[in-house]
């Protein structure tokens, strides 16, 4: 069914983070949000009341087409700033009873994202799970690699659930088909190319990390945490200083790791979460950007990094092995090679005018990357969800009327 400019849907969307909290999962919930809605859809965006926000205070305003409900939520722990939503099931239910959504997008499955599910079944509302977290792998780097394999059972049955699951590469599609997952589709990623520009290059923020014009600046942006294989970024930024003692390593980020590795690495720059303009100066004032985490769905700092035209070393699956091709705009190893990782880094490091050529060729692959772009292939899925829907809902009850 393709869409026409006189059809508007009225949607749901359940999140239980959202700017300004910040993650890459609050980041694509927000294009999402604000996208559809620019595109004339009706939006209620349902999300935890976040710390900054009095529980007095009536929800914070929103874009035109957006209304936000506030639900209560508590602290994740070991996450500071994150929350999730508590299951709120009954007030969903009236929510919804009162202004029925065509279709409900969950894009968590927490305790608030369980309760969403559950009331739009009860109410015979289509509904979209979004896989925006691969939650199975993060418990091999807390100690619980023997709860992987239930948590991926938990999964496959929340989103079995659904009419259709969502996520954001072909391979991490055919991974979850292998595994059970029923009705996957891909919903791709874009980049805002003006918010990450090469624009933003800053000559005084790279003096202020000790950075002359013809020193390296290793750049790191996402989660401070052990999930993220920080350590092996910290040996490959060291095979660089050997060769490059001017060399900086600058991390961009918080999360539970921040302390242990300011602690262990006093000459690295620590310098906590960036957002907005001071976030694309940081990217873009970079030579080179180090991704050694194994565990993505996505990873939309490769893409942020990209549009900086700022070459990324990482390995081979996600957005890396959809956008980069090796040597021409960045560089991917294979997964799991932890040597060939650093042996990437510290060879890209040595050709700064090759450096320089990635970093062009990367900008201009995020060209491609638009928003619009991926908004649309969302909105077709969307329509036909509904349609199938009521196309399932008239068979049936043409099939009962003929049996009477």
């Amino acid at each position: 069914m393709n869409r026409t400019a006189d059809i508007a849907l009225h949607l749901a969307v359940v999140t239980e983070t959202y700017p300004p909290e910040i993650n890459g999962v609050a980041n694509t919930m927000r294009h999402l949000v604000e996208g559809l809605a620019a595109r004339g859809h009706r939006i209620e965006l349902i999300r935890p009341r976040q710390d900054s926000e009095p529980q007095a205070s009536a929800a914070p305003s929103a874009p035109d087409g957006v209304r936000q409900h506030l639900v209560p939520g508590l602290p994740i722990p070991g996450y500071r700033g994150l929350r999730f939503g508590l299951p709120v099931y009954w007030r969903l239910r009236r929510l919804w009873n009162r202004t029925r959504p065509r279709l409900v997008y969950i894009a968590t499955e927490g305790p608030l994202g369980h309760a969403a599910l559950a009331a739009a079944r009860a109410l015979g509302i289509a509904t979209v799970t979004g896989f925006h977290t691969q939650f199975h792998q993060y418990s091999r780097h807390y100690g619980l690699g023997l709860l992987t394999r239930p948590i991926v059972e938990t999964l496959r049955h929340f989103h079995n659930r659904s009419d259709t699951t969502l996520v954001p590469t072909g391979d991490l599609r055919d991974e979850l088909i292998a595994e059970g997952f029923e009705n996957v589709h891909v919903f791709g990623r874009g980049v805002d190319v003006t918010r990450f520009s090469p624009r933003w290059r800053d000559p005084e923020l790279r003096r202020a990390w000790g950075c002359g014009d013809d020193d390296l600046a290793m750049l790191y942006v996402g989660r401070i945490a052990a999930e993220k294989s920080l350590d092996l970024a910290c040996e490959a930024f060291e095979a660089i200083r050997a060769e490059h003692p001017s060399a900086r390593f600058i991390l961009v980020g918080d999360g539970p790791e921040r302390a242990h590795i300011q602690q262990a690495h006093p000459e690295f720059i620590c310098a906590g979460a960036k957002v907005g303009e001071e976030l694309s100066r940081y990217y873009a004032s970079g030579d080179l950007f180090l991704f050694p985490s194994q565990t993505e769905t996505f990873g939309n700092v490769v893409t942020e990094a990209m549009a900086s035209a700022l070459p990324v070393i990482a390995f081979n699956y996600a957005a890396p092995k959809a956008f980069i091709r090796a040597w021409h705009n960045g560089v991917t190893v294979p997964l799991g090679d932890r040597g060939a990782f650093i042996e990437a880094a510290r060879a890209a490091a040595q050709d700064p005018e090759r450096l320089r050529a990635m970093g062009q060729a990367a900008r201009l692959s995020a060209d491609d990357m638009s928003w619009d772009r991926v908004l649309r292939a969302v909105e077709e899925r969307l329509f036909a969800i509904i349609q199938r829907q009521r196309c399932d809902g008239g068979c049936h009850a043409s099939m009962a009327a003929t049996s009477k």
